[in-house]
């Protein structure tokens, strides 16, 4: 009778998963396999139909090209500096806005408000902000005299990347607070209390208690973002398009399939975007222990 039952329960579970399933081969596995299927092609944007088999030269093409690598190596530095910005200014509020202060409750939702402005919105708001003529942002430092005259900030080469971290942290951070501070909610209030009690300093409480069980929140947080920011588009094509300063791989692979028409090369960029996205979680799930602390 229990192995009956067990075998309809898988039958239901199967008949409410069907569509899921379903949908995800629509929306992911096929586009996916298209994408993967033409990156050994030499099929061009204009007539897909039109291609031959070429192997992996397309592969070889795109990590022997300069400009990928320039890619890679912008992708990276941005990922690198902004998730670590990010996580210690989400540690910070998270603390902040855990403790019982006036208007808490405000606080906790006006911090989600540059994270609930879209990233063309927000990037396009920050620009004009930062314009070298009539840029509030200039106009500031301009009436403290901290500079003389306007500095063209999305125009620089040496300044556009600090630019980007930069808009990048004013709209994500609150995607980190969010995260860490469910996570400080998850803290029995007992075990801190009678810590307090003892006697222990409020820093070592912090250091010996609140950090090491909010190490599976922080991993988290810190694995997403770091997907996100490896594969960010909108926020550098916005605000400098293809300037190779802030090229990220994403915006590379945009390129060689729509501004050159290339489908077989940029499919594969696309395909080496993805394994970059793939290391980099495998990476991050090993380094923080992300498996292990899911099976405590």
């Amino acid at each position: 009778m229990s192995a009956k039952l067990a075998r309809r329960e898988h039958r239901t579970a199967w008949l409410f998963l069907t569509p899921l399933v379903v949908v995800m081969l629509m929306v992911a596995v096929w586009p996916l396999g298209r994408t993967f299927f033409f990156s050994f092609t030499d099929a061009y944007l204009d007539d897909p139909t039109v291609y031959g088999m070429v192997g992996i030269s397309n592969f070889i093409e795109v990590i022997n090209d300069p400009a990928w690598w320039s890619a890679v190596r912008n992708t990276l530095t941005f990922a690198v500096i902004s998730v670590a910005i990010e996580t210690l200014l989400g540690l910070g509020i998270a603390l902040l806005l855990n403790e019982a202060i006036p208007g808490r409750g405000l606080l906790r939702a006006a911090i989600l408000v540059p994270w609930a402005i879209p990233v063309v919105v927000a990037t396009k708001i920050w620009e004009w902000m930062l314009n070298d003529q009539f840029g509030v942002f200039n106009r500031i430092l301009i009436s403290l005299g901290l500079i003389d005259h306007g500095i063209a900030w999305t125009a620089s080469s040496s300044l556009i990347m600090g630019v980007v971290i930069f808009i990048d942290v004013w709209m994500t951070t609150p995607f980190m607070v969010l995260l860490i501070l469910a996570g400080l909610q998850t803290i029995p209030g007992e075990m801190m209390e009678a810590a307090e009690v003892d006697g222990i300093p409020a820093w070592k409480r912090f250091w010996s208690i609140t950090l090491p069980l909010l190490k599976p929140a922080i991993g988290v947080a810190v694995l997403f973002r770091s997907l996100d920011a490896i594969r960010m588009f909108d926020l550098a094509y916005v605000l400098a398009a293809s300037n190779q300063n802030v090229m990220t791989v994403s915006i590379y692979a945009r390129d060689r399939l729509i501004s050159f028409q290339e489908l077989g090369v940029g499919s594969a960029a696309s395909t080496w975007v993805f394994l970059l996205v793939a290391l980099v979680a495998i990476i991050l799930i090993g380094a923080l222990r992300l498996d292990r602390s899911a099976g405590e």
